[in-house]
C-alpha cells in the first residue's frame, strides 16, 4: 500500500514539539484507527538528535501494510523538539501527541506502541487518558525506583546524551527528582484492566529485567505477555520481536 509521510509539529505545554507522520494514501470508508509511537530514552550512542529515528522505519511499515496512520513522535529534549527531558514532561507529550492524532479528520481512535521508557509512559499516558483504546508495551519498566534511587547519576546521564540542553534545568532539582516515583507502570496498568494490554519483552534484557513485564502485566490482570527467547532490550532491532508485535496490530483491527 502506498503511503506519505512528512513532519508534524504539536504543541505540548509551551513547547512545539516534532514527529514523523505516516498516513496511508488509501484508507478504509469511513473513520479509521490510528497509532502513535513512544521510543526510548536515548542511548549515550545514538543521543537525544538522533533518538527516535528509527520508528520513523517502523511507522512508515504500518502505514503501508496495515493502512494505519501512525505518528512517531518526538519527546521534548530529543529530535528537532523544543525543551528538557523530565518524566512528567514526556508524559505529558505522550498525551499531547495522542490529542493530536485524536483531532485529525478521519481518526476514529488512538492506540499507543512503546518502547522501554516509553513503553512505561504509554501505559500511564492511557491510565490518564480513556480515549486510548489499547496499548502496546515493549521491554516496559514496572516502575522507574532506579531512576529514583540516585537522580543525579540520571540527570547527568540526560545532559550527556542531549536530553537536557539547558544547564540551568531543571530550577527545582528536588521537584524534578520527585516526578520518577510518581510514575509507575504497574500501578497504571491496573487502570487500563479495561481495555488490551500487549507486553513484549526480550528473555535476555539486561537492561530492564524481563520480570518487570510479568509485574505489568500480573497487575493489569488479562494482558497478553510475550517473551521473546534469546532477545535483548533493543527488540525494534529484532525482526521476531517486530513481527510479533505487528501480528498484535492485526488482531486489534
Amino acid at each position: 500500500m502506498d503511503f506519505t509521510s512528512a513532519q508534524l509539529e504539536f504543541t505540548s505545554g509551551s513547547h512545539t514539539l516534532e514527529g514523523h507522520l505516516a498516513i496511508p494514501e488509501r484508507t478504509p470508508v469511513g473513520p479509521t484507527p490510528a497509532l502513535v509511537i513512544c521510543h526510548g530514552f536515548p542511548t549515550a550512542a545514538i543521543g537525544a538528535r538522533r533518538a527516535g529515528q528509527s520508528y520513523h522505519t517502523l511507522a512508515d511499515r504500518i502505514a503501508a501494510s496495515k493502512g494505519l496512520p501512525t505518528l512517531a513522535m518526538h519527546y521534548r529534549g530529543c529530535g528537532e523538539s523544543e525543551g528538557n527531558f523530565s518524566l512528567e514532561g514526556w508524559l505529558d507529550d505522550v498525551s499531547a501527541a495522542t490529542k493530536v492524532m485524536q483531532e485529525r479528520v478521519g481518526i476514529s481512535s488512538v492506540a499507543l506502541i512503546g518502547f522501554g521508557t516509553g513503553a512505561a509512559l504509554a501505559i500511564c499516558a492511557a491510565a490518564r487518558n480513556p480515549a486510548v483504546t489499547a496499548v502496546a508495551a515493549v521491554a516496559p519498566p514496572a516502575d522507574f525506583s532506579d531512576w529514583s534511587k540516585d537522580p543525579e547519576r540520571l540527570l547527568a546521564h540526560a545532559r550527556r546524551v542531549g536530553a537536557i540542553r539547558d544547564e540551568h534545568f531543571p530550577e527545582d532539582p528536588a521537584a524534578w527528582a520527585a516526578e520518577l516515583g510518581d510514575v509507575s507502570a504497574s500501578a497504571s496498568a491496573a487502570e487500563i484492566s479495561d481495555r488490551p494490554l500487549f507486553v513484549l519483552h526480550g528473555r535476555e534484557d539486561s537492561i530492564v529485567p524481563v520480570f518487570d513485564s510479568r509485574i505489568v502485566a500480573d497487575a493489569h490482570g488479562t494482558a497478553e505477555l510475550r517473551v521473546v527467547s534469546g532477545a535483548g532490550h533493543l527488540l525494534r532491532y529484532d525482526p521476531r520481536a517486530i513481527a510479533v508485535l505487528l501480528g498484535w496490530v492485526d488482531r486489534l483491527y
